[in-house]
């Protein structure tokens, strides 16, 4: 049995770190980790002088910036207080250290010698830099095969930081992640590995980033994999490129900027101003806690794609979507399907019940929504049409409305998504309108789907939601076919809210797209309309 030791370098325990840890203990068992935090001291004149060369650089948008980003911190710190939830990467890094193959060292200087006198005794084979600061040889030579970096970016071409900016500044079609050895210098030591993720037409900056988090997880997962067993290359980078610092918040507020200018035109002021009346009162009445002198309700938000490449009433963004879902751990309870699903009555609760739910069974589900809800610990169900999935087909929609082949989940993907936990359910095999075909067919597609997720997932009790989802999309008589074919419940998709108590035959969601604002979003969530 082959025993591995890695050291991680990191400023620290972000939850990159933290699920670029589990996955690389998954690809490579047996392995013993070393974890080293930057934590270095500042007196106050330098934090003092600090400030001031920040300010030099930024001059008066250092002020509002400063009172914003504390107001942020002071919320974070807050709610994380206050979240008793923790992500799926937390509950298995948690596991790590209980098993005691994990050792947490957090220093001042991480090139002190006590400190490389700790990490000598634990006879590293490789050492993993992942959002370091710059290391000195003394120290990234002491792993026996040395150290490398997970950089999120192009080298040659994008040395330096941070993710995703300086390609979106030069208006760049792609951006990337690049593992490579350390050297004494900047981001210029051999790669070893590199990916890259296309940029979409409506791509934000912090959507990219989200993206690049996972591709690095998954690069640096690889690339450790590789040198293990010894297959990993070396290409040199030679002596052109260039190294890139921070942005100045003029600079941020000029990229920001260009990138609103090629997001689809806004509503008009009049609309806009009165739905944020709307939603802001919904939210007034959610923080004032009068939500609780409503009879209790269970909203089931439903959505269908996470992607950067359209904007349609069936998609949401990827930097919107993690927001959303950080306004929903914060401000609501989230709860899986499963939770209410055997209840007959809805029990009362200090903090509107909301359930995540995503119908037909598009990648960018696997890709961008999966992470983002494990991300914040949110369980979610995921309603797909088991013939279209894994074929490279095409849903009826998507050829109606003249849109491009869209990629769809394969049953690998699924088979993962309900190993992480997620619910997975039926959305017949091929899509259609259950109250438009004949019964014969709509018994076909329910039996059919239901038996290829029991074979292809193992699952035993399904739950079913009707395509197109409105009211006359089904009939009793269709609904009594899905009763028989052993579904425990059906979702429907015209709206509405769950009050009182859930009709496991006809669970009321309410679709969410690219158009909310976060105010309206949580307004949805309310249940309020």
């Amino acid at each position: 049995m082959v025993h591995r030791r890695l050291v991680v370098f990191t400023g620290d325990l972000s939850l990159p770190v933290r699920k670029g840890i589990v996955e690389i203990d998954r690809c490579l068992p047996h392995t013993s980790w070393l974890i080293l935090i930057s934590e270095p001291k500042r007196s106050p004149g330098q934090i003092l002088a600090n400030q001031w060369r920040m300010f030099r650089r930024n001059g008066w948008r250092l002020i509002p910036y400063r009172v914003v980003d504390g107001w942020q911190q002071l919320n974070r710190r807050f709610a994380s207080r206050n979240d008793e939830a923790i992500s799926e990467w937390d509950v298995t890094f948690q596991a790590l250290e209980s098993q005691q193959v994990v050792q947490i060292i957090r220093a001042h200087d991480i090139h002190a010698s006590e400190v490389l006198d700790i990490v000598q005794s634990f006879q590293p084979d490789l050492g993993l830099s992942i959002g370091a600061p710059i290391l000195r040889r003394p120290l990234f030579t002491l792993p026996r095969l040395g150290t490398v970096n997970l950089h999120k970016g192009k080298v040659p071409e994008y040395r330096g930081m941070p993710p995703a900016f300086w390609e979106l500044w030069n208006d760049e079609q792609s951006v990337g992640c690049t593992v490579h050895w350390v050297d004494e210098k900047l981001d210029t030591g051999d790669i070893v590995g590199q990916s890259s993720v296309n940029r979409a037409r409506f791509s934000t900056l912090a959507g990219l980033q989200l993206q690049l988090d996972e591709v690095g997880v998954d690069l640096m997962c690889r690339t450790v994999r590789d040198i293990f067993a010894g297959i990993a290359q070396r290409i040199p980078q030679g002596g052109h490129g260039k190294t890139y610092r921070k942005p100045t918040l003029a600079q941020v507020t000029a990229l920001d900027a260009n990138l609103r200018e090629l997001q689809p035109p806004a509503p008009p002021l009049l609309t806009r101003l009165l739905k944020r009346a709307r939603s802001e009162a919904g939210f007034v009445a959610l923080r004032a806690g009068l939500v609780k002198m409503l009879p209790p309700r269970v909203t089931v938000l439903l959505y269908h794609r996470v992607t950067d490449e359209v904007r349609d009433d069936l998609t949401v963004g990827i930097e919107q979507f993690d927001r959303q879902m950080a306004l929903v751990r914060k401000y609501c309870q989230p709860v899986s399907l499963r939770d209410i699903i055997d209840t007959s009555v809805i029990s009362r609760s200090d903090k509107p019940l909301v359930a995540v739910t995503f119908d037909d069974g598009y990648e960018d589900n696997y890709l961008n929504a999966a992470p983002i809800l494990m991300n914040h610990g949110i369980p979610a169900a995921f309603f797909v049409s088991t013939g279209i999935v894994d074929s490279g087909g095409r849903f009826p929609h998507d050829i109606q409305r003249g849109n491009p082949p869209i990629p769809v989940m394969t049953w690998e993907q699924l088979r993962e998504m309900h190993r992480w936990g997620f619910v997975i359910g039926s959305h017949t095999v091929e899509h259609i309108d259950c109250a438009a075909e004949g019964e014969e067919t709509v018994r076909r597609e329910l039996a059919r789907s239901r038996d290829q997720l029991q074979q292809e997932l193992g699952v035993d009790e399904l739950l079913f939601a009707y395509p197109y989802g409105g009211r006359q999309h089904i009939t009793p008589q269709r609904l009594d076919l899905v009763r028989q074919a052993g579904f425990s419940g059906c979702l429907s998709a015209y709206g509405g809210t769950n009050i009182g108590s859930i009709d496991r035959y006809n669970m009321l969601r309410r679709g969410i797209h690219w158009e909310f604002s976060d105010s309206a979003f949580l307004f949805e969530c309310t249940g309020l309309r």
